[in-house]
């Protein structure tokens, strides 16, 4: 039987020592985030926005992140059709907070530029725009980016989780899922309109301190199955889950709580993962029985100066197999768009 814990206070979500309050997971933000609180230098702190967009042809990631000592402005675009993608990144060198990510993920603008790039990230209403420009995101053909995404779902995923190394380590993160989106990319002499039903968008916000050295997998997938917006948040590794799992399946916008699950990566000859070889994802409560096909890996390796390391595979395919919902009904799943990721982050 799962042991998740839903938060139900509210107000600050670090002590006066700089110390989470209440581990757990809720379903939309329970508490307010502000650096003034935590209990740690600039430099450790991590505060980001991602936001990924497909259909069936193509998918568009955009991060914006200040990590302290170092920024991130990257984008990828995947190409299913294909079997490729192209990821390009702009570091900024000892940001230090001054990026301008807002502290809530109901409200504030990100409003950035260098010589290289523009980002703008607003709220307008009940809807969220877009707009990103690269130079020379491949050679000499950039990339721009105007999305609108509404249908804003009623739940999403939130989770507070410490660490257990260092206690006032803390990650709070809230994933929204199966938003609709609307605009476009346009990359050198290649353009696309994201337009079609299957046309959706999610947003990771993430905010925190964290420890130097840390692993995570995850996995999100969105789509139309039988005419209903499904949505999958399913990951683990990171910080002391006990509290909560930040595990959900999402139907038209209602989140269904699962507790522990496994990605079933399958083994390499060396070692490590065969990652383009069919994952099998279960959980420990026989809810989830799902096979994920694998069709991009996108890797990418960052390291700057040995001491900002960054191993990432996130891995582009389709899950088939079954979900049991909260109320014991069984939600089928074919071919549902997915990414899942296995990071191993040193910074």
């Amino acid at each position: 039987m799962s042991l998740n814990h839903l938060i139900c206070g509210s107000g600050p979500l670090l002590d006066t020592q700089g110390v989470l309050r209440e581990p757990g997971y809720a379903l939309r933000p329970p508490f307010e985030y502000g650096h003034d609180r935590i209990a740690a230098p600039r430099m450790r702190i991590k505060d980001w926005d991602y936001y990924l967009i497909n259909d069936n042809k193509y998918a568009v990631a955009l991060t914006f992140s200040d990590l302290g000592y170092i920024g991130l402005v990257s984008a990828s675009v995947m190409d299913f059709d294909n079997r490729s993608f192209k990821t390009t990144s702009e570091l900024v060198v000892m940001p230090l907070g001054s990026m301008g990510l807002p502290t809530s993920s109901d409200e504030g603008d990100i409003v950035w530029e260098n010589k290289r790039c523009r980002v703008r990230f607003a709220h307008e209403g009940s809807t969220r725009r877009l707009s990103f420009f690269m130079a020379r995101f491949s050679d000499d053909a950039d990339l721009e980016v105007e999305l609108l995404l509404d249908r804003f779902p009623r739940d999403s995923m939130v989770i507070c989780t410490p660490w257990d190394e260092n206690p006032k380590a803390f990650y709070y993160n809230r994933k929204v899922l199966g938003m609709r989106a609307l605009g476009g990319f346009r990359w050198g002499g290649l353009f696309h309109q994201f337009e079609s039903q299957d046309s959706l968008a999610l947003l990771d916000w993430g905010r925190g301190v964290w420890t130097y050295d840390n692993v995570w997998y995850w996995a999100a997938a969105q789509g139309y199955q039988d005419g209903h917006v499904v949505a999958l948040n399913l990951g683990y590794g990171f910080g002391n889950t006990h509290a909560a799992s930040e595990n959900m399946a999402f139907v038209d916008g209602v989140a269904h709580k699962l507790d522990e699950v496994d990605f079933g990566i399958p083994s390499a000859a060396d070692g490590g993962y065969a990652y383009m070889e069919p994952w099998h994802l279960t959980d420990n409560e026989g809810r989830l029985d799902l096979v994920f096909a694998p069709s991009i890996d996108r890797v990418d390796n960052i390291n700057v100066g040995g001491i900002v390391r960054s191993n990432q595979h996130q891995v582009f395919g389709t899950l088939t197999g079954h979900v049991v919902l909260d109320d014991g009904s069984e939600l089928q799943i074919r071919g549902l768009r997915a990414s899942a990721e296995h990071i191993h982050n040193r910074y």
